[in-house]
Formats: structure tokens, sequence, C-alpha cells
């Protein structure tokens, strides 16, 4: 086994324990949250807070991400991470802990992940074989999928049993773990150039939004992919939970079934990525897969009625997402030169992810204000969607899946016969 592959695997494994510690931390804080507030608005504005300051932040991080060493940046990052983790240990002991702790803590962190994502993107293209881009992808997606399917499980029972403070414990355990390998067993080689040391903060962030506007196929790739990220927030990763304990009568083991579903399709999907001999055309893996998502996944999920049909539309929709996301790693591991990669994958970043807050709050909105008010009117066409997805409670959060598997399938196969994405290929 080449070396570098082998130290990335060790890599991967204590990063792999590190998530997993800050993910029950996350939904430990969720559970505690909701319990003291009883509030869905109050839940929405933790991610909030977490995806605002990251976005901002990420358009001028990819400059100081290039212009200094990766492996420090991911360790000051996941450093001032744990501090917050035990900034917010610290209050559970106390009986202090606020709301407004949380939010600020989620904004340092989210400013932090600004930092540690290109950083960690760019030295996973410096440690990994270039032919191995694909597998570790694959590889990603397992564990970011086994982290879905194990922290809930997890965390509940732990804050059952025990309360925050074993989980943010443990939480701290998993960091130590982590930096102890990233510090002591990582290497990861810099550019041997010092071109991009002369370059201003302002000066790199237009630097990224030249170079993706001067390569327009990489550019749609990151738009679609942004509009796609919008269409997923406002149901997969918003509504769901609230549509599924709507029709099943608030059953949070029918809840639970389907999450634990969906991570283990994106579980399987990230084996076949990481050992499977996939395709060679990168294109038609993103969009062919991302239309299988949404038409089987988001229409699956608004037509089921049971726990049976909810499962089967979860694989369907998580399955593919591996695919994806190996897809667009390798085009732009191929495509953007290395000693710009900072720059172009933290633009890259704040252009995909900035309209998750947008479908977070829009889809909210839409299921309490439009949908739901609609689907329980007289209206003729609410009656003929009933034939569709049923009645009561929760079949306007129904509809709204039907429309992003319609939109979002559509869209992504138009996307996949633009001409600029197509000469990716």
């Amino acid at each position: 086994m080449n070396r570098n592959l082998k130290k990335y695997i060790i890599f991967w494994l204590s990063q792999s324990v590190s998530q997993l510690g800050s993910a029950m931390t996350s939904f430990g804080l969720i559970l505690w949250a909701y319990t003291i507030k009883h509030s869905a608005l109050t839940v929405s504005l933790m991610s909030f807070c977490n995806y605002v300051p990251y976005i901002i932040v990420s358009l001028f991080a990819g400059t100081f991400v290039d212009r200094h060493n990766k492996k420090r940046i991911m360790l000051l990052a996941d450093s001032v991470a744990a501090g917050c983790s035990v900034i917010v240990l610290l209050l559970t002991v106390w009986n202090g802990l606020q709301m407004w702790h949380i939010y600020l803590v989620n904004s340092i962190i989210g400013v932090m992940n600004a930092f540690q994502a290109p950083a960690s993107s760019v030295a996973i293209g410096r440690i990994v074989p270039k032919d191995m881009l694909v597998n570790i992808s694959g590889m990603n997606s397992f564990s970011g999928n086994l982290t879905t399917v194990l922290t809930p499980v997890l965390a509940s029972a732990l804050f059952a049993v025990s309360g925050l403070r074993v989980i943010l414990l443990i939480d701290l355990g998993s960091f130590a773990v982590a930096f102890l390998v990233l510090l002591f067993l990582i290497s990861i080689p810099e550019s041997e150039t010092g071109e991009e040391n002369s370059v201003s903060v302002l000066a790199g962030c237009k630097e990224g939004f030249v170079f993706l506007a001067h390569n327009r196929g990489i550019f749609t790739v990151v738009l679609t992919m942004a509009l796609l990220n919008f269409f997923s927030r406002l149901t997969y990763e918003n509504i769901l939970s609230p549509m599924i304990l709507s029709r099943s009568g608030n059953n949070s083991m029918a809840l639970g079934i389907v999450n634990a579903v969906m991570g283990i399709g994106g579980i399987i999907g990230g084996i076949i990525v990481s050992i499977g001999k996939l395709s060679k055309d990168n294109v038609k893996m993103i969009y062919v897969s991302a239309v299988i998502s949404f038409l089987f996944g988001d229409l699956l999920m608004g037509a089921g009625r049971n726990v049976a049909a909810w499962s089967v539309a979860g694989a369907a929709a998580s399955l593919p997402i591996p695919f994806i996301n190996a897809g667009q790693n390798v085009i732009f591991y191929s495509k953007v030169p290395d000693k710009m990669q900072g720059r172009v994958f933290a633009v890259r970043n704040a252009i995909q992810y900035s309209t998750i807050p947008i479908g977070i709050f829009l889809g909210g909105a839409l299921a309490d204000y439009v949908f739901e008010p609609f689907m329980a009117s007289d209206c003729a066409v609410a009656w003929a969607l009933h034939l569709l997805v049923g009645e009561g409670k929760g079949s306007g959060m129904a509809v709204m899946f039907l429309c992003t598997g319609i939109l979002g399938s559509l869209f992504s196969y138009v996307s996949y016969r633009r001409k600029e994405i197509q000469n990716l290929r």
C-alpha cells in the first residue's frame, strides 16, 4: 500500500472519531435546547448561526489557507472548537448555559470551519495519490453517513442517562485523539512556490472568483450544486422530521428507523465508491446520481404513507450522494492548480453553502404558512393532491417533497445537458 495512502487512512480514522464526537455534541445541544424551549425555530437558529459565519468567512479564508501551513490551520481550528466545548461543559456544570451561549459557540465554530474545510481539502489533495481520490471520497462518505446513523442513537441514550456533560467529555476525548494523530503522525507537504504569499486576503478572494468565472464548466457545477443544496434544505434536511412525526402520530421510533436507513444508504454508497470501479465520466456520475436521488428519493418520500415506504425513499435519496461528492472532488482536484486550491475551495464552499440558510428558513415557513394550510383547505387542487399524498397533518409537507423531487430531478438533467458542463467530460 502506498505510504501516503496509509498516512491518510490513519488521519481519516482519527478525524472520523472526532467528527462523531462533534456530531454527538451538536445533537445533544439540540436535545437540550428543545427540552428547554420547545421551539423548532430555536433549533433552526442554531444551524443558522453556524452556517452564516461559515459562508461569510469562507470568502476570505482561502487566501489565508494558501499562504499558511495547512496542518497548523487544522490544529488551531480544531483547538478553538474544542475550547468552545470546554466552555459549554463548564457552563453546564455551573448551571449557567443559555441559548445565546450556544448561538455564540456555533458562530465561532462556523468561523473555524471556514478555515478548516479548505485546509483539509487541500491536505487531502496533497496526501492522497491522484488515482485514489474517488476511493477516498467514498471513504469520507462512509464515515459521514456512519456518523449520521450512530449520532442520534448514542447521543439520545447518553443524554437520557447522564445529560449533556458526558457527551461533551466524549467530544473532548475524541478531539484529543484526532489532535495528537495529526500533530505527531501526519505530515502535509506545502507548496514550494511562495507566489501565493504575496496575495492579499481581498485579492485572493477575488482570484478565487476570477478563476471560477474563467472556468465556466467548474463554475456551473458550483452554481448547480448551490441550487441542489437549496432544494435539499427545503425538504430532506429540514422538514423531514416534522413530516414523519406528523404523519405517524408523533412516533419517534418511525423517525429513528427512517433516519437510520438513510444513513445506511449513504454508507452503502460510500462503500461502493470506495471499492468499486466507477465510471470515468465524472460529470455523468454527478448529475445522473442527482436525478436518481431527487426522482426516487423525494417523490417516494412525498407519496409514502408508512415507515416502509419512507425508508425505501430515504435509501434512494442517500445512496447516490457519495457518487455526487466523488465526481465533484475528481473534477476540482484535476482542474484547480495546487497553489490556488485553498482560494478556490473556499469560494466554492461559500457559494455552494450560501443557499442553505435560505432553504432552512424558507422550508419551515412554506410548510407552516403555505403548504399545510393549503392542503387543509377545500381547494379542488388540494383534494386532487390528497389522492397522491393522503390527508391530514403532514400532507402539505409531503407535497413539498413532490415539488422538490420534480424540480430537483429536472434541474439536474437540464444542468447535465449544458454545454459548459459537457466540456468537462
